[in-house]
């Protein structure tokens, strides 16, 4: 089983997060933000990535500390789970529809961190949580997982079914990428035969 656990505790937060690659999308979030409850939730659900996230954060100071140190955590325990990633697919692009909006995802599990980012929102918050902290999520999730990431509001008008349909194209394309490809026979997907030690090449 590709599995992995993460806790840590700082002045600014106490996390627990705990994947298994391998999974059906069973989940136990409490991150003290709902709205990020929500999202992290749909992430498991639609990767079938297993998770336990469990964060209490400096709440009464603002949501910033919270967000992305969920982000940091389950980016490494994804790395931490797949060792050396051999076998892996790597890539994974989807078109996501939610409603009136439609949201592309594309990633390249590279080892070389990077988000492009393009969605905005028209209302500060979603819940009770700051909209500029989603693009913050992402880039704390890419860089602690070392993932290639491209997301793109195409269009949509709906704040939550442009967000969410960003989160669930995520949890799609890392099922992709994540999953073992049997016709590779435990090779790592690089001509490098190796992922993740900063090369531009692969």
């Amino acid at each position: 089983m590709r599995t992995a656990t993460i806790a840590r505790k700082t002045h600014e937060t106490e996390i627990l997060v705990g994947v298994n690659l391998d999974g059906s999308g069973q989940y136990d979030v409490s991150t003290g933000i709902g709205f990020l409850d929500h999202m992290v939730e749909q992430l498991s659900r639609h990767s079938l990535i297993d998770m336990t996230v469990k964060i209490k954060g400096d709440l009464h100071v603002d949501q910033h500390h919270t967000v992305e140190d969920c982000g940091i955590a389950i980016g490494q325990a994804l790395s931490q789970a797949l060792g050396d990633k051999a076998g892996i697919g790597r890539y994974g692009q989807v078109y996501s529809p939610m409603d009136e909006a439609l949201v592309r995802v594309a990633l390249d599990i590279s080892g070389r961190p990077w988000l492009v980012w393009k969605l905005e929102f028209s209302t500060p918050r979603l819940g009770e949580m700051d909209t500029e902290l989603f693009e913050h999520w992402f880039q704390s999730f890419a860089q602690a997982a070392g993932i290639t990431l491209h997301v793109e509001a195409l269009y949509g008008s709906n704040n939550h079914h442009i967000i969410e349909g960003a989160y669930k194209g995520l949890a799609r394309a890392l099922r992709s990428a994540v999953e073992l490809d049997p016709r590779k026979g435990g090779a790592v997907p690089s001509t490098k035969g190796l992922l993740g030690d900063g090369s531009l090449n692969g």
